[in-house]
């Protein structure tokens, strides 16, 4: 059963969203929703196509793509769904509404074609009701979460009569076409990660009061110190929106009957119109350019502060797991309100994790991917371990559930412990290649301080970095360069060059090195240094076998320069790619602005009216603005990626992709011949100069930005002269040269400085 074109009814936030979401993964998509009462029909599905275009998070990976969404309206258009695959329902969360619609749709859709529902509170059995067995067999209900381009889950709720077939066949779509991590949840209120998120949320504001701590502290306590998000509690709660989190514990209360109430005060301040982000202030407040955080006992807000929790600071520079076996250890009524949420979570999560999920493995997924957890409820158990956790369930007068009795661990030799009490082997992901498993298996090749090399099987070998954001220094460069022979000279097909970071594939070249360096007189060495950084790109597009770079998230500066010399990128879909070396003051000069002008130079020369100096500016401007692409899709129209470039939409499968494509290469391969590159000489670099000073006049940029622009204008031009054939190493030559001009002036060192100790680009 294939899915080859969705249908989704309801253009509301969500609905809008995941119809976002299919665009951008290439796949056709009709939006409708309820006719207008204007002149025109589609308007509310229009507006939700222009809603999903400026949502604060984009939730199109290509603005161009909206325009291929088929709008309409459920009482003209529903015939457009007849040819649909798969049908969402994404309408108002209202059983009749909902009921009324299915039965519409009954009428109107193929008898292949599998239906489904968004809903997050109400049970699906009661949905189905009078439905044919053949719509039955058909539905199941695929719970997203906002925004759903970024947030990783999506629960699937089959019923009793949910055809296996079916369910397979949304599981695979999701997780290879959508990108989603897939979980399958039972038909309960709120599924698997809203049941337990909002009861963490309700016990963390409940024992805030118990233990009498502020906003601040427990924003503090609850972010990236337990590996959840830098938002925590109380800014994720803004960013939600304090009305949302109001409605869904109400619901989960009655469709329960247990107590999901928030704080009294949470009512009064969603009741004074404060809803969060939406509304401009909610639990925080930001006024100019001041945080102001909300007391709870006046409702006033006051200026945010940094808690002074003694402990804190050295706690957080111990990895995640020392983390959550000492922070009960904190002082005072810090420690002991951990202790206690710790508690009360655990034993909540232990209890209903069977009514909810199919196993523990589910649980921690959930979280993972639907909440931003480091690890899900049941690893952080293990890390402190049943045996204590029997202790402090003691403390509090908590009973252990039957299914953990007499165990010391959830996860044990590749096995997870079941609800019926016994272990069971962990489920296989086919496509998925785990870096830590490798590691276990002890197929590490070379284990270095900056970066490893591992063998992915079949003949191909992994250089993975390990640096702080993946920073490529020396020790990066040294085990590239072992890499590649081990390669050449032992039996092996390829290299794809990745890791599992969970932010970035790489974020430049070590500034801080560089900088020093350079504060110290040491020219020669940063010369050396700069043409081994550019040998290096050089030897990953010239090396005898296939090199597959496999980037995610931030690949900047060096990290884009070594993408840009592979034989064949193999992009994860969140990609946030770009040469920003200008915004540090200076230029590319591992190959980067080379590599620009060859591209896009190249583009042209085929055509016989066709401008170069089209090529020359748009390298330019890509250069000189430090533009980076926001997603893999933008990647490919700014040129940092080539058509023939794959693009995997689910980060789990990116490192297996790039292994395929370097298994399809090998064979009979052939690195490219070096090429020989027009430059324009004194035709170029009067035209950008000209630019540039149009800008400098214009205000728009700063004299050390003329600076800057003048040096990248000089190496695309060639270095002035008369319009002729270069090779690439003359243009690297230019590059390092200005590279270190650049560096040896006191604005681009106080620009390094200054984006080392804020992470933020200072115009000077």
């Amino acid at each position: 059963m294939r899915i080859k074109k969705v249908g989704i009814v309801g253009a509301g936030t969500m609905g809008s969203g995941i119809a976002a979401l299919v665009i951008s993964a290439g796949v056709p998509v009709v939006l409708l929703d309820i006719p207008g009462q204007g002149e025109d029909r589609n308007e509310p599905a229009k507006k939700g196509v222009e809603r999903a275009l400026k949502s604060r998070f984009p939730a199109f990976m290509d603005k161009d793509l909206a325009r291929y969404i088929e709008v309409g309206n459920i009482e003209d258009d529903l015939a457009k769904l007849k040819d649909c695959d798969w049908v969402l329902e994404a309408v108002v969360e209202r059983l009749d509404v909902k009921r009324d619609l299915y039965a519409k749709l009954e009428g109107v859709l193929k008898p292949t074609a599998i239906v489904s529902s968004n809903t997050s509170s109400i049970p699906m059995r009661h949905l189905l009701e009078g439905r044919s067995e053949a719509f039955r067999r058909r539905f199941l209900g695929t719970h997203f979460f906002n925004p759903p381009r970024f947030l990783k889950l999506l629960e699937l709720i089959p019923t009793p009569e949910t055809d296996p077939e079916a369910l397979e066949a949304i599981r695979r779509f999701g997780e290879r076409i959508l990108g989603k991590g897939t979980v399958l949840a039972k038909d309960a209120p709120g599924f698997i990660a809203n049941r337990l998120g909002v009861f963490g949320m309700v016990q963390t504001l409940r024992l805030m009061e118990r233990h009498g701590l502020t906003i601040d502290e427990v924003d503090a306590l609850t972010g990236e110190l337990l590996g959840r998000p830098k938002s925590a509690t109380f800014r994720t709660g803004d960013l939600t929106g304090i009305d949302v989190l109001l409605l869904v514990a109400r619901e989960l209360s009655e469709a329960t009957g247990e107590d999901f109430r928030l704080p009294e005060w949470v009512e009064r301040l969603a009741a004074s119109g404060r809803l969060g982000d939406k509304t401009g202030a909610g639990f925080y407040k930001k006024e100019g350019e001041e945080i102001l955080t909300l007391d709870p006992a006046t409702l006033e807000y006051r200026p945010r502060q940094k808690p002074e929790i003694p402990g804190l600071r050295e706690l957080m520079e111990k990895p995640l797991r020392e983390r959550l076996k000492e922070v009960h250890n904190l002082p005072g009524k810090y420690g002991a309100f951990l202790k206690e949420l710790f508690a009360r979570t655990a034993h909540y999560t232990l209890h209903k994790a069977p009514e909810l999920a199919y196993d523990p493995v589910a649980v921690d997924q959930a979280m993972e991917w639907g909440y931003g957890w480091m690890e899900g409820p049941f690893k952080n158990l293990d890390v402190v371990g049943l045996a204590r956790m029997r202790e402090v369930f003691a403390e509090f007068g908590l009973e252990e559930p039957g299914w953990t009795r007499d165990k010391e661990r959830i996860y044990e030799d590749g096995r997870y412990l079941g609800f019926d009490g016994t272990y069971h082997p962990l489920p296989e992901r086919p496509g998925v290649i785990h870096l830590k498993r490798l590691k276990e298996e002890g197929r590490v090749l070379h284990a270095g301080k900056d970066a490893s090399i591992l063998d992915l099987g079949d003949g191909v070998l992994l250089l993975e970095f390990h640096t702080k954001m993946n920073a490529i220094g020396e020790g990066v460069l040294r085990t590239l360069e072992k890499a590649l022979k081990t390669v050449e000279e032992g039996e092996y097909l390829g290299l794809v060059i990745g890791n599992e970071d969970p932010r970035a594939f790489s974020a430049g070249a070590n500034l801080a090195l560089i900088l020093s360096l350079a504060q110290e007189g040491e020219w020669e060495e940063l010369r050396r240094a700069g043409y081994y950084f550019q040998q290096a790109s050089l030897a990953i597009r010239y090396s005898p076998f296939p090199v597959v770079v496999a980037p995610f998230g931030l690949t900047l500066g060096g990290g884009a320069e070594f993408t840009l010399h592979a034989d064949h990128v193999q992009a994860h879909a969140e990609l946030y790619m770009g040469l920003v070396e200008a915004g540090v003051g200076l230029l590319p000069a591992g190959g980067g602005t080379k590599e620009m002008l060859l591209r896009f130079t190249r583009e042209l020369s085929g055509y016989a009216q066709a401008d170069l100096f089209e090529g020359v500016r748009r390298a330019f401007e890509l250069i000189g603005t430090a533009k980076v692409a926001e997603s893999a899709l933008e990647a490919r129209k700014l040129g940092f990626l080539r058509e023939r470039d794959g693009i995997t939409m689910n980060r789990d499968f990116l490192i297996a992709d790039a292994k395929r494509k370097v298994l399809e290469l090998a064979p009979d391969y052939r690195p490219p011949l070096p090429p020989r590159i027009t430059v324009l000489g004194d035709e170029a670099l009067g035209n950008l100069k000209y630019a540039i000073w149009q800008f400098r006049e214009a205000g728009e940029i700063t004299d050390h930005e003329v600076r800057i622009g003048q040096e990248v204008a000089w190496v695309l031009s060639g270095g002035g002269g008369p319009r002729r054939e270069v090779s690439e190493e003359f243009l690297l030559e230019l590059e390092r040269e200005a590279f270190l001009r650049l560096l040896g002036t006191r604005k681009t060192q106080e620009r390094i400085a200054h984006t080392l100790k804020t992470g933020k680009p200072l115009r000077n």
